[in-house]
Formats: structure tokens, sequence, C-alpha cells
């Protein structure tokens, strides 16, 4: 190393300038990613939090640092973690979500702590013997940093892993500082309010199915609602995406999860997630999930089909295993319709109910461990009597208020963004 002491090694202002101006070079030049995002952005330079180091790269100076991080953590072709850790910056360790620092779990699994093979930091996962850091965890901590790609939904665990990420922030003192990133459903805020009767871990705070906040909005409302338990409140730090409204659209250039492998998928994730709660394969246990919606016991009712099979990673046991069903096909979907409506589709749920030959079966959560229980998922008690009922479009939407209206006159005062 020509004799050089590893403190002359490292960079110095100058060098940690010029890497940046690399940095934007090659993500607005060179990456695809990034060109999807100047083109979602109408040639605009939409740059996330995480882009913009020179906003953030002052606090971490001569910091012990901590993240919360993933596979959708990055500057663009390069993990967040391997480029701070290049850039001189002291990560001690970094906190795994659901899926895993490395994105390669299955959902709902759980998630064992390890050595980043890559960086030789050590991996804590916040998801499987514990859900948030201790005081312990923290103690070697001076800053948090939490970059994680959302979608916009209630039920994507990563706002839930937020919460509980200030919690332990504000018990050990330390700020939290979130690179945020778009919302591809930011457009969109609908659905019923989550009556608390329902909490789960699929939805934890009062807030519409899909909430139309970024995850920077969203920390910032659950301080200032009392999300947080006994009222307490994070010291956030708050890196905004530039030249983004909630109506930019943006393509993914990572997928959040496993999962949600498309932007079809990421788009038709608000309306579909519901299938969840009912006796049909949602395309769990294909490389199309959340994109097509069928059962063996709609064949002949329907003539497009697929079989799901077991795919590690992914979905190693899906409902319906091995046989054919019979459906929706919405991988040619125009989503744009979606868009135009600012509506969550209900008219697939309510089609396929009156479809189904067996209705006694369509909501009941005890005929498989795959299926999870409508009432979590739609977040209130009356949707399914609606749906058995055949009740209007138009009076299930009418039963949601006035609570969403409620809730997008208190969101305004979080929004960082038009």
């Amino acid at each position: 190393m020509n004799g050089l002491s590893p403190e002359k090694m490292k960079p110095t202002t100058i060098q940690i300038a010029c890497i940046i101006s690399l940095f934007t070079l090659s993500n607005f030049v060179f990456s695809p990613a990034a060109k999807g995002q100047r083109k979602a952005a109408s040639n605009q330079e939409l740059r996330t939090g995480a882009e913009q180091l020179d906003q953030y790269l002052p606090m971490l100076k001569g910091k012990r640092v901590a993240m919360l991080a993933n596979p959708t953590s990055i500057i663009g072709k390069s993990h967040l973690v391997d480029s701070l850790k290049n850039l001189g910056i002291n990560i001690v360790k970094v906190f795994g979500p659901e899926h895993g620092f490395r994105g390669n779990a299955s959902a709902g699994s759980q998630v064992a702590d390890e050595v980043d093979a890559r960086t030789k930091i050590p991996i804590i996962s916040l998801y499987g013997k514990k859900n948030k850091p201790t005081k312990e965890d923290l103690a070697d901590v001076d800053i948090m940093i939490y970059d994680l790609q959302d979608v916009g939904v209630r039920f994507y665990t990563n706002i839930n892993a937020l919460v509980r990420l200030m919690e332990s922030c504000q018990e050990s003192g330390i700020p939290l500082l979130i690179l945020d990133r778009p919302n591809p459903n930011g457009y969109l805020i609908d659905g019923p309010i989550l009556d608390m009767q329902y909490k789960s871990g699929i939805g934890m705070f009062p807030l519409p199915m899909s909430h139309g906040l970024t995850v920077a909005e969203f920390a910032q409302m659950a301080n200032g609602e009392g999300w947080l338990t006994n009222k307490v409140k994070c010291d956030l730090k708050i890196v905004k995406v530039s030249n983004y409204t909630h109506d930019t659209p943006y393509t993914l250039p990572v997928s959040p999860s496993p999962n949600l492998n498309t932007q079809q998928a990421v788009l038709l994730y608000p309306s579909t997630c519901m299938f969840e709660g009912t006796y049909l394969n949602l395309g769990r246990g294909t490389y199309f999930p959340f994109t097509v919606l069928g059962s063996p016991e709609l064949k002949g009712i329907y003539p497009f089909s697929f079989t799901p099979t077991s795919i590690k990673g992914m979905a190693e046991t899906p409902l319906f295993m091995n046989q054919a069903c019979y459906g929706l096909d919405l991988r040619n979907y125009d989503v744009s319709k979606l868009r135009e409506s600012r509506k969550i589709n209900l008219e697939w749920i309510m089609e396929l109910y009156k479809a189904h030959p067996h209705k006694e079966k369509f909501f009941d959560s005890s005929l498989s461990r795959e299926m999870g229980v409508i009432e979590r998922l739609i977040g209130v008690g009356s949707f399914r009597q609606q749906i058995i009922d055949g009740k209007s479009e138009a009076d299930i939407r009418a039963s949601w208020e006035p609570g969403l209206s409620d809730y997008k006159k208190m969101r305004v005062k979080y929004l960082l963004y038009p």
C-alpha cells in the first residue's frame, strides 16, 4: 500500500466532493434505472434522497453509523452500504427488515442475524427473534439511516419497521436520518381507514389501504399523530426527493420485495393484495404475482389459467400448488385506468365472488394457512358482508366516509411534496 497509514488513505473532503460528482454523473448518464427516473419525472432531474450525497455526508462524517436497508437502498447500481463504506463512512452495523438485507427471504419467513459476506458488516435481523433494535444494539451508534423503498399501502410492512425504528432511536437519544424515495402509488389515497380492532402485522396504524405518502411524510405523520409508543417523538432528519410530486409516475429501479417483481405488480398491488384474504391464488407460486387471480374451482367459467408451483424465495407452498387455476389475467391491464380513476379497483373482487361456485369458501381463511383474514387486509369488519350481499361499489365506498375524507385533510399537514 506504498507505506500509507489507514488514516491517510481516508477520502478527503475534496475527494468526497469529486466522488459525489461521479456518482451523480453515473446515475444520470449511465444508469438505466436513473434514465427511467428522469423520463418518469418529465425530463426533470428526479433524485432520491440517497442520491443527494452532498445533503447528508456532512451529518455522517466522524460518526458511528447504522442503517435499516435492503436491496432497494441504492445509489445508481451501487448499494448504499457499499457506496458509503467506499466513501470512508464508519458503518458499524446494518439492520435487515422482512425479506432480509440482501432480499433473499420469502414473505413472512423469519430472517437470522449474519455477517454480510461482501462488507463483513454485522447484519441484525428485525424480522426474526426481535422486531426493533435494543438499547444494546444502539449503544455504539451515533446516527441511524432509514432507506427502504415503499409502495404506499398500509399492508406493506416497511412502515411498521420504520415506526419501531423511530421508537428505538428515541429511546437511545439518537437521530434518524430518512433518505426519502418516491411512492410509485403516490397519487392514490383510497380505501377504508383501519378499524384498530383489526390491528395486525399487516396493519398497525389508522391509515386507508393506499395512503398517498412517502416514507418521510409517513414518519412525520407518525410523530405528529402520536403513533409511537407513549406518544414519544423521534428526532427526524430528512433528505427529500428532488423534483417529485405525488403525481409523478415512477418506475422502481429495483424490485421492492421478491413478489413485487414487476412494475405492473407494484401498480396493481393496492387493488390485488386484498385477494390474500380470499380462497384464490393471486399469482404466488408464479413469476408474475399480484397480476393474476384464479382458482381451480373457476374452471369452465374463465378460459385463462395458470399453475402455481413451489418457488424458493418467493412462495414455497402457494395456495393450490401444482393445480391449474382459472380466472383473471391482469398482466396487460392498462394501469393508467387506476391513475385516471384515483381509486382502488373493487370490480375484480365483486366479479370473482359472483362467479365463484362455492361462495361459502371465498372468505374462509380456515381453508388454508396461505390465506389471510379479509378484515385485516381491508381494515374494517363490514367489507366481507358487503361483498356477500352484492352491495354496489358506491354503497361500499360510502361506508368508508367520513373517515377517508378526514384522513385526506389530516394528511395535508405532513406533506413534503405537492
